[in-house]
């Protein structure tokens, strides 16, 4: 297979990721849609591994998956904390975190 069709396939992945974190108000789905825009990023790192022949691309996007773990048990935190105090999760009316 081409690689010019798995790099399409993550531009895809990438624009429906940030078309979400740019339009949605719910973190949840923000964080999702930041998911999405990892794993597009992670599958054109592996394309070009695959096209080059070595495996630096492939160790590139487990640093990134361990990345987005973290990501998302931060934020998955923070979601769980504000909603526990009753302040509203929507992310327009989020004053929390303004220093």
């Amino acid at each position: 297979m081409n690689i010019g069709w798995y790099l399409t396939v993550s531009v895809i992945v990438f624009c429906i990721g940030a078309g979400g974190v740019l339009t949605r108000r719910n973190p949840l789905v923000i964080l999702l849609c930041l998911e999405l825009m990892l794993n597009a990023a992670n599958l054109a790192l592996i394309a070009f591994s695959r096209m080059w022949g070595n495996g630096d691309g492939q160790v590139f996007a487990i640093i990134v998956l361990v990345v987005a773990a973290c990501e998302v048990t931060i934020g998955l935190g923070v979601v769980v904390a504000m909603y526990r105090r009753r302040v509203p999760i929507d992310v327009d009316e989020l004053r929390e975190l303004h220093g």
